[in-house]
């Protein structure tokens, strides 16, 4: 065993970092006849420090899940046959080429799911396969989570990543908007151990406020929970920016130099006095001044926010707002703030003629919805399958996705995905999306694969890198993600499913290489390709490219020339990982505005608070109001198809306030229909004191059992899909993300 794992001991036991969330917590997987005989937490973890939660406990089950796909499946009607990887990539050039050749690369369609992520391959492979298809038909699951923060932080720092996290470790003052991190592990915040680090800023003195419709579990351990109207965040934030200047608490220290729009946010902010915005949110006025003022006066604070003021209809102006209070009271790009991470595999530049981040390069064929950061808003895939024309998708590529659960009125989504005439799914489940699929292409266990967290390195509250080898050997026939998607990127880009994909990789690296020479990375400096390139021989695919970034990154061994600096073999000599150090202030240097300073009033958000303000006058009805729920049990769908993650008491029900429960007659236990004008499903209540009055909450994710489906456990465990609820026609038009909180909704007994 030892030998296929460098990091499995004599005992059997290997180390590996958890791709489940975006936590990276630190695994200890004890392996007996080379099977997973019990997950822990890695005490040793450079990050994590032996923090667990129950999915990475699970992972063992995952790799023998018998409902796990690893062959490639063709369907022929309702009959699924079991193929070698060979026939499997004819039909997908057979399948998408007679469609590119007869309609063009935009009727081929590609959705990317948030489980892509969360491996190497997704970060580092399947960007060629995209780039070789060449269509603007693209999708993923970000416009349905996070969109609005890429939007806002492409304004006002000049780049869609740059994304500021809360320095949890060094903080005095947190406040946590419509998220619930002890849940969900942290969101656009990576950070282990989420209940331990709140602890300690309790611990140490400091002070966690949660505002949030519900009392969530995060909400129970801080220091003051306030409750708040779904979607009314910008509000607040508003009443917290007016008191900042009206109180003159407004403190922007090292950064004042390096700020453009500052007497703009005070013109736009005064029209939401917090005797305002009070009765909108629901906060009292006398809440919301003392908030700024302990903002502003603590020795260091930061705002948060995630989930609840992202999906909702001011998502970018929310996510623009929580940034701009850090920016105010002196708490962005300082330690106990919110801070840039300096990922390992990114190399760090100075900015040098940059263009101008914006949206909007192109547009959805039938609604004119424009494209954000290379992408479409999944909430109109729907329509460009539905309607005849030049242009009609006509065949769909998914990786990792399951959009009809995960999307609005996933239904109708559900009947335009049985209208393609090809589909292939890069995934190894037969799930609600992908029984729709001609071809299914199963990747290889996530324990018979290399792992390095790209993205979430990127929104680390620590500087950190870990590398986890395969713990097993790839099973017989299978097969690893990036070679799925590099047979995928030959097949679009004109070659035949035989070709061998070697070709591919060696052109990619040698790309890569001649890029950062033409860039004169200081990494490079007197090397020449050919050396460079034998220098990484020993790795192929994403691995090769991992220890080229690595070694040309910010900590980098420069091939040899910082002896004792970072590679891809050092990080395999270190199975806990390698701490990097604490985050350190970047501004101006990472700054990618053509004005390289920070952009505090961009027109195009200026543009959208009309829209905000006119909500000062409308008037609420008496709809109840659908939140969402996370749970720490679950991350994306296929994790309801393991029992130890699934069994015990039911999750999937209705939580309403007593007041609202006793008005309308409903019962705990008793079935409830609750209808919006989307649709309407019915589902067991929950009556709690830990939801506001006047809001109702279902978890995201459910809605097994459907025909063609092979999921066995979830499909006894099915759920309510709660996005049947959705409207794909509500949006937040800045970023097009959907609507998937603050929905009105109606509520009946059974």
């Amino acid at each position: 065993m030892s030998g296929k794992n460098d990091s499995v001991d004599r005992e059997c036991v290997a180390f590996r970092t958890c791709p489940l969330c975006e936590a990276t917590c630190g695994l200890k997987i004890t392996l007996e006849n080379e099977k997973v005989v019990r997950v822990q937490g890695d005490e040793e973890d450079v990050f994590s420090h032996g923090y667990l939660c129950p999915k990475g406990a699970a992972l063992g089950k995952l790799h023998d899940d018998p409902d796990r796909l690893t062959r490639p499946l063709i369907r022929n009607g309702d009959v699924w046959l079991e193929v070698s990887w060979e026939e499997a990539f004819r039909a997908v050039e057979e399948g998408l080429q007679s469609i590119l050749e007869k309609y063009g690369r935009d009727a081929v369609a590609v959705f990317l799911g948030n489980p892509n992520v969360h491996t190497l391959a997704g970060a580092m492979a399947v960007r060629p396969f995209l780039k070789g298809l060449g269509s603007k038909n693209l999708y993923s699951a970000s416009s349905v989570d996070q969109i609005p923060k890429h939007v806002s932080s492409g304004f006002l720092f000049g780049g869609p990543s740059l994304i500021p996290v809360p320095d949890l470790d060094r903080t005095d003052y947190l406040l946590i908007l419509g998220a619930n991190p002890m849940v969900s592990n942290g969101s656009l915040c990576t950070a282990p151990d989420f209940p331990g680090r709140l602890k300690a800023i309790r611990d140490r003195g400091g002070k966690v406020v949660v505002v949030d419709p519900c009392r969530t579990r995060t909400a129970s351990a801080a220091s003051e929970h306030l409750f708040i109207r779904p979607g009314t965040d910008p509000f607040l934030l508003l009443g917290i920016v007016h008191t900042l200047f009206k109180e003159d608490l407004v403190a922007l220290g090292p950064l004042e130099e390096h700020v453009n729009g500052l007497n703009e946010v005070e013109q736009l902010a005064d029209p939401f006095s917090p005797d305002i915005v009070a009765p909108v949110c629901g906060i009292s006025s006398d809440s919301v001044v003392r908030l700024a003022r302990e903002l502003a006066l603590a020795p260091t604070a930061v705002v948060y926010g995630r989930m609840g003021t992202s999906t909702v209809e001011f998502g970018t102006l929310a996510s623009w707002l929580v940034d701009v209070v850090n920016v105010l009271t002196g708490n962005l790009d300082r330690p106990g703030g919110a801070m840039f991470p300096i990922p390992a595999h990114v190399a760090v530049r100075k900015a040098s003629g940059e263009k101008p981040f914006q949206t909007g390069r192109w547009a959805s064929r039938v609604k004119g919805l424009p494209e954000v950061i290379g992408e479409l808003p999944v909430v109109t895939l729907a329509d460009e399958i539905e309607t005849p024309g030049e242009g009609q998708v006509r065949a769909l590529v998914t990786v990792a996705g399951n959009p009809v659960l995960s999307t609005p009125n996933g239904q109708r989504l559900d009947r335009g995905l049985a209208s393609l005439d090809f589909m292939v799914c890069v995934d190894f489940y037969r799930n609600e999306t992908t029984r729709h699929a001609h071809v299914i292409l199963p990747p290889a266990s996530p324990l018979a694969q290399g792992h390095y967290d790209a993205f979430f390195y990127g929104l680390s509250v620590r500087n950190v890198a870990h590398y986890s080898p395969p713990v097993f050997p790839l099973e017989n026939g299978a097969m690893d993600k990036w070679r799925i998607l590099y047979h995928l990127a030959m097949i679009v880009g004109g070659r035949k499913a035989e070709a061998d994909i070697k070709t591919l990789d060696e052109f990619i690296i040698g790309q890569m290489v001649e890029g950062e020479i033409r860039k004169e990375n200081p990494s490079l400096a007197g090397l020449g390709k050919k050396d460079i390139l034998k220098s990484l021989q020993q790795n192929e695919g994403p691995e090769r490219m991992l220890d080229f970034f690595l070694r040309t990154g910010p900590y980098g061994d420069g091939f040899g020339r910082s002896p004792g600096g970072l590679s891809l073999k050092k990080l395999k000599e270190n199975p806990h990982g390698i701490d990097l150090g604490p985050l350190k202030p970047r501004i101006p240097e990472n700054l990618r505005t053509a004005s390289n300073k920070i952009e505090l009033a961009p027109e195009p958000i200026v543009g959208d608070l009309p829209r905000l303000q006119e909500r000062l006058h409308q008037e609420s009805d008496e709809a109840l109001i659908l939140i969402g729920r996370r749970n720490l049990r679950s991350n994306n769908s296929w994790m309801h198809n393991l029992e130890i993650l699934v069994k015990g008491k039911e999750r999937c029900t209705l939580k309403i306030h007593p007041e609202d429960a006793s008005r309308l007659g409903l019962k705990t236990g008793e079935k409830a229909c609750v209808s919006s004008q989307t649709g309407a499903i019915e589902v067991p209540v929950e009556i709690t004191e830990e939801i506001m009055p006047g809001v109702v909450s279902l978890p995201h994710g459910w809605g097994h059992g459907l025909p063609g489906t092979a999921l066995s456990v979830a499909n006894r465990y099915s759920g309510i899909n709660s996005n049947l609820l959705a409207d794909e026609n509500r949006i937040d038009p800045l970023s097009g993300n959907a609507v998937l909180n603050g929905i009105p909704v109606a509520v009946t007994p059974v």
